[in-house]
């Protein structure tokens, strides 16, 4: 079901009682911290607690004891290999040239984010199905996309207002991006939109700034 979703370019959340022993207990078992780190290696975009947190006795524990498998699964070499195994081809669409092309670039390049201008949220959703080595920073003129790319494996949304030209383009990426976090000054950065901006489904410019 995973595999299915990635290939879709869908989201896909792993919610199977995931820590149901930190319910009552302060720590998960052996098997239940393995489900986590497996459900990762599969490529989800996010786990999910459920009783754990909701009205468990140990929700402050259960979020802390999850995140720092995840981070440490995702930091693993075998991760990439894992992932990158399972991937999807991509269609014979500009839009998932580009995301491709976007991906090789941060596996050769120090790029310190992908930054993905997006109205709808498939741009975004399409480079998020290619898992860049850089964290992926969506800007969208919409806010109901900006909440609903939240949940997406690597991204993180802002929202602004669509840039009017390449230079707008690159002016704004690169302050959001410093603004946000996610580069300092003299740091690359993969940009990737559609022209002309603000047009669904035109995705076709792959920028390095």
């Amino acid at each position: 079901m995973v595999r299915a979703c990635r290939q879709a370019g869908k989201p896909v959340v792993v919610a199977t009682q995931m820590f149901e022993s930190m319910i009552n207990t302060p720590t998960p078992t052996r098997a239940e911290a393995s489900d986590v780190a497996t459900a990762v290696c599969d490529g989800v975009d996010a786990v999910m607690l459920s009783a754990e947190s909701a009205s468990g006795s140990y929700p402050v524990e259960a979020v802390s004891m999850m995140d720092p498998i995840i981070c440490k699964v995702e930091r693993d070499p075998h991760y990439r290999k894992s992932v990158h195994a399972e991937a999807t081809e991509p269609e014979a669409t500009s839009a998932d040239a580009i995301s491709a092309a976007a991906r090789k670039v941060t596996g050769i390049l120090p790029v310190t984010a992908t930054v993905a201008y997006t109205t709808s949220g498939s741009t975004s959703l399409r480079l998020a199905r290619e898992r860049p080595e850089a964290s992926i920073l969506s800007l969208t003129p919409n806010g109901g996309t900006a909440r609903h790319l939240a949940l997406v494996w690597g991204v993180h949304s802002v929202h602004t207002e669509d840039a009017k030209d390449v230079e707008d383009m690159v002016a704004k990426a690169s302050r959001i991006a410093q603004d946000e976090g996610f580069t300092q000054s003299g740091r690359p950065l993969v940009i990737i939109a559609g022209m002309p901006f603000g047009t669904l489904g035109s995705t076709n410019l792959l920028r390095i700034a």
